[in-house]
């Protein structure tokens, strides 16, 4: 019971610190390097999920040329830098993925 009730406050407060920036605070009022910063927050939060799964995608951390997933990520990555279209390095990165796990296995 007590797991759940400490559950249910951390989970309470998280929503209510979150609640709070949201109501009251004033983005006009910000500092604009601390603006600016927060519009990198999606991409290093992005950033963050994909490339553990990139880096050791059997619980281990592989960057060798044989982790395929890695090289499908830099694919993708190298997609992503040269195309701005959000679809194009998702796909390219599947695609290749795909490839080389049909080629090499």
């Amino acid at each position: 019971m007590s797991t759940w009730l400490t559950i249910v406050a951390v989970a309470a407060v998280t929503f209510l610190l979150r609640g709070s920036f949201i109501l009251f605070a004033n983005p006009h009022k910000f500092p604009h390097a601390f603006r600016q910063a927060l519009q990198l927050v999606p991409a290093a939060v992005l950033a963050a999920i994909v490339a553990p799964g990139l880096a050791s995608p059997a619980g281990e951390v592989d960057l060798s040329p044989h982790n395929l997933r890695l090289l499908a990520g830099l694919v993708a990555l190298a997609v992503a830098a040269r195309i701005r279209h959000p679809l194009a390095p998702i796909a390219a990165g599947m695609a290749s993925l795909w490839l080389l796990q049909g080629a090499i296995g």
